[in-house]
């Protein structure tokens, strides 16, 4: 056996130094610039949300205060949009008419206009029906209606409730979400925003435009405002890249917004899961040698002394299985707690944006890659396991329990 725990040992050491150094490798080649208005330079920090995390926070608003409680009812009776295509002609911009399935166009209660404060909205989107989404990562489904459809939105103390109606008459609730700590006076109104349109790994403009009308405010009887929350501008500092807008027509207002609002994607800065892309290489030496250590084991045994004595196989397989496994996790324990927080600290240190995360998260992340490691070499042992059964001598039979009544140490030559 000391030989299987040496080579075991040393697939550990190799799968650990492959993974950290192709982590670090990679965190200190990371090199991130954006353009704003003051020119290209490192990018800002991420958006952070209500827990911490790295959020994405656009759209068009049209709203009101509102002092204490109140609710606002609007019917969305149209969503049009346009989304940007892949060049048919290199140079020319193709774009044409649609909604992406995220698309989204509602009701929202805020604690503020500062990005990345605490909401509640309701909403229907280009694809996913009727949501109430909260603080950027809480996402309750509705109804899969695609079409027109009557929003509600109240707002009782730090409690807010959507709702939604076929017709405007019956209304059902599609959730109630705690804001806690709302001040007296919140932002209430509509809003439409739409995410990029993924082509080829990459996002391309989107924009939504929803017609709202039978709008019905209580609590908050003002004259509208509006915000494009969250607009970037052009590289001379004045001119906004792709804003939004409203148009007043009768009793309708049609908002027109591109942009998110939830959870921030890979634009939201660098990921720390990153860190642990040489995972995959580094898992190769388990894999290598769990098969070879175990098939050189099997020829051992039969040319040495024929089949094996003692504990029944099975349970000499579960017992190598849970030192495998402890070792393989021990060894991802140390590789995700080395190259994780030294990765993102090599990523800080060259002014790149990274997304927020957690204690907590970075924690499950360096266990879970642990456990991770751990069950590839167990399964890498199953795998030996079962081409050591079926591997056996030409003239001998597959299985050692057809020869197990017969054997004689002539059995190698004239077979059972």
């Amino acid at each position: 056996m000391a030989w299987w725990a040496r080579g075991w040992s040393l697939a550990m050491v190799a799968s650990v130094l492959v993974t950290v150094s192709l982590g670090l490798l990679i965190a200190g080649g990371v090199r991130t610039a954006c353009v704003t208005g003051k020119g290209e330079g490192p990018c800002p920090a991420p958006l952070v949300g209500p827990d911490g995390t790295a959020v994405e926070d656009k759209y068009y608003f049209v709203y009101q205060p509102l002092k204490g409680n109140g609710s606002i009812t609007a019917r969305v009776s149209d969503m049009s949009g346009q989304i940007r295509l892949p060049d048919a002609v290199p140079g020319v911009r193709h774009v044409q008419e649609g909604v992406v399935p995220w698309a989204k166009a509602g009701l929202i209660v805020r604690q503020s206009l500062k990005q990345g404060t605490p909401y509640a909205a309701v909403m229907l989107t280009g694809g996913h029906g009727v949501r109430m989404q909260d603080n950027f990562t809480h996402d309750v489904a509705g109804g899969p209606h695609n079409g027109r459809q009557w929003l509600r939105l109240t707002r009782s103390g730090d409690t807010v409730t959507g709702h939604e109606s076929d017709d405007g008459q019956a209304w059902s609730e599609v959730g109630t979400v705690e804001l806690a700590g709302l001040p007296e006076t919140v932002e209430i109104g509509l809003f439409a925003t739409s995410p990029g349109a993924l082509w080829e790994m990459a996002s391309a403009f989107a924009q939504v435009t929803a017609t709202f009308d039978d709008i019905q405010l209580r609590g908050a009887n003002g004259s509208w405002r509006r915000d494009d929350v969250g607009v970037v501008m052009e590289s001379d500092g004045k001119t906004p890249h792709h804003p939004g807008g409203v148009v007043e027509s009768g009793d309708k207002l049609i908002v027109t917004g591109g942009g998110d609002i939830g959870p921030a994607t890979a634009e939201g800065g660098v990921r720390a899961d990153l860190m642990l892309i040489g995972g995959g290489v580094g898992l190769i030496p388990v894999l290598v040698v769990a098969v070879t250590f175990f098939t050189a084991e099997r020829r051992r045994g039969l040319i040495a002394t024929g089949p094996p004595a003692g504990p029944h196989p099975g349970r000499r397989l579960a017992a190598k299985a849970a030192v495998v496994g402890a070792i393989a996790f021990v060894a991802g324990l140390v590789t995700s707690g080395v190259v994780v927080p030294a990765g993102l600290a090599m990523v800080r240190a060259h002014q790149n944006p990274v997304q927020p995360i957690t204690p907590a998260t970075e924690l499950r992340m360096i266990v879970g890659y642990a456990a991770l490691t751990a069950a590839a070499a167990v399964l890498a042992l199953g795998l030996a396991a079962l081409v050591k059964r079926g591997w056996s001598p030409p003239g001998w039979p597959s299985r050692w329990s057809s020869c197990r009544t017969c054997w004689r140490p002539w059995v190698w030559r004239h077979g059972c």
